[in-house]
């Protein structure tokens, strides 16, 4: 199955409306990881937050690995859930140790793509979404990961549906090298637009695609 003709077309236009986006900061693999952990089930000020405060308490992983688990769930207590996150944190780190003697996910680089996927979805807390954002973002694999903004804009695409896991029927719909910015466009379409609540359906350029917007605006 090739690329879906609607979402190729749709990330055409949300290129020509939002740009191209900004080059990825270099941030390492784990530091990434961490981060998409923390930001489970809240908002990026939360995560942010959260991941600031942790990295100023702590000056590496390894003294993350050595701390009690109640002084790193102090430190991320912004997040949300802090015990449960502070405690997947800990396993992280410490299956890293055991099975690679380092803290480091470099060695992901090396394995092909399903079998990265699937060491990282074999970690405690560690979901598609996760692993997705850590292999498209940390080593710029084929990887489409799906938030509530993308799964949302793409059901009323008529793309997916409420059932089945959104990751495995969009997969081979994306435009094989337009992952990351078909990425970061639908999510900024569904933070600016294509809201959960009253959609500004009407200055979507994806109107004319959206059988939901269409529907809305009749």
């Amino acid at each position: 199955m090739g690329p879906h003709p609607r979402l190729a077309e749709a990330a055409r236009r949300l290129r020509l409306r939002f740009g191209p986006p900004a080059p990825c900061g270099g941030e390492r693999p784990l530091d990434l990881l961490v981060r998409t952990i923390l930001s489970q089930n809240t908002s990026d000020r939360n995560r942010d937050h959260a991941y600031a405060e942790l990295r100023r308490r702590f000056s590496g992983w390894e003294d993350v690995l050595a701390a009690p688990e109640g002084e790193v769930a102090q430190a991320i207590q912004g997040a949300g859930l802090h015990r449960q996150r502070a405690r997947r944190l800990k396993e992280v780190l410490e299956r890293l140790q055991r099975e690679r003697g380092t803290l480091s996910l470099d060695f992901l680089s090396e394995l092909p793509d399903k079998e990265a996927a699937r060491w990282l979805l074999s970690l405690p807390g560690v979901g598609k979404k996760t692993a997705y954002v850590v292999l498209l973002f940390g080593f710029d694999r084929p990887f489409f990961p799906v938030d509530t903004h993308i799964a949302r804009v793409t059901r009323r695409l008529g793309l997916v549906t409420d059932r089945g896991d959104p990751h495995d029927a969009l997969a081979p719909l994306v435009p094989t090298g337009g992952e990351r910015e078909l990425h970061l466009h639908l999510i900024r379409l569904g933070r600016e637009i294509c809201r959960p609540r009253r959609p500004r359906c009407a200055a979507c350029p994806l109107l004319d695609l959206c059988p939901h917007g269409r529907k809305e605006t009749q």
